[in-house]
């Protein structure tokens, strides 16, 4: 064949246009054959074949028979549809080791999207393309990537901010408790390390073990502890044998910390008396009742403990090995509060 029998067509208006649509309605029900309506309109038989699957409609007869029929309003609007949701390439689209590297970090690590992409950039890691946090959260809820989804995130945030009020009352079970109003600015604005948030984890119904949990506010460090009972006995123990580990160093690691008004925490003595010297070791502070954002950091922690631990699960089926692995993790989770850095790496720091 020869340079003059060439079979290729000029891609000049290969696209069907409106007009094109209503004279291929009006071939049809003429009673064309898809290929005398090609020659017609002067396009590729392919591509009359296509276009009467995406504006065949069906109708419903006077007798209630139904009967399938090309319309070129609904073909238009389907085409138009589909145009407005072309947009750009993806950005990510010839990147695998990107995507696989997403998808592992999410799905494996548990991380969040904005914490992946924070990672990328503070590791220095190199990929073909670059994407923001925004465009991935996109490209999870358009379902881009082969295996994850948003079953695989956290939380998904709508936007909306909760309200808070300051509640200026005393717990009726705590009055002699100090308050979180006595507690110094210093503390107040994260300046040092040594100062913690202190909650405890429950179990479902039908088990009593529970999961004291302690959380340094300035880096975010956490520390997990299982425990038999959400008992005043049982946070002391637990809290004893913080002490007996660090012995003098105890003092300095713990400058104080605050907690609820909840039953296993009002023994303020208990907590802060030394099992050692019989001296004072910390000092507590208790937030306001039904003040949860007092403890922020403790709450996120909890929040996070969780994901790992549903509420409604048995505590006591864990493992100590299985919680230190759930602690391990935490503290090694970057956090854009901390510039992506991770507890850990925040605390040592210190």
């Amino acid at each position: 064949m020869n340079h003059s029998n060439h079979t290729t067509k000029s891609k000049k208006n290969k696209y069907l246009t409106e007009q094109d649509r209503y004279q291929i309605e009006a071939l049809k029900k003429a009673g064309f054959s898809n290929l005398k309506i090609a020659e017609q309109i002067g396009k590729p038989d392919r591509t009359i074949r296509r276009e009467i699957v995406r504006g065949t409609v069906t109708l419903l007869n006077s007798d209630l028979t139904t009967k399938e029929e090309y319309c070129a309003d609904v073909a238009h609007r389907k085409y138009l549809e589909n145009a407005s949701n072309k947009g750009p390439g993806l950005k990510i689209g010839n990147d695998h080791k990107l995507a696989e590297y997403i998808e592992d970090k999410i799905i494996n690590e548990k991380f969040s999207p904005d914490a992946v992409i924070g990672r990328i950039k503070t590791e220095g890691l190199k990929f073909k393309s670059s994407i923001c946090t925004k465009t991935l959260y996109n490209y999870i809820d358009k379902g881009i990537f082969l295996r994850l989804s948003n079953e695989h995130l956290l939380v998904k945030k709508n936007g909306a901010k909760r309200k808070y009020r300051k509640i200026r009352k005393v717990a009726l079970n705590n009055t002699k408790g100090r308050s979180i109003e006595d507690r110094p600015e210093a503390i107040d604005a994260r300046e040092t390390v040594g100062h913690w948030e202190m909650d405890c984890v429950v179990s479902g119904r039908g088990s009593k073990n529970v999961l004291l949990v302690l959380t340094e506010r300035c880096s975010r460090h956490a520390l997990i502890f299982k425990m038999a009972g959400k008992t005043q006995d049982e946070v002391a123990k637990a809290l004893d044998k913080l002490e007996r580990k660090y012995r003098n160093a105890f003092k300095k690691i713990f400058m104080s910390i605050t907690m609820d008004n909840g039953c296993e925490f009002v023994n303020q003595d208990l907590i802060e008396r030394s099992v050692m010297t019989k001296k004072k070791r910390t000092t507590a502070y208790y937030a306001h009742p039904y003040s949860s954002w007092e403890r922020g950091s403790n709450e996120n922690t909890n929040k996070i403990i969780r994901r790992f631990i549903p509420k409604g699960s048995d505590i006591s089926q864990y493992t100590h090995k299985e919680i230190k692995r759930i602690e391990q993790w935490i503290n090694n989770y970057p956090r854009r509060i901390l510039g992506y850095k991770t507890a850990l790496e925040v605390y040592q720091a210190a």
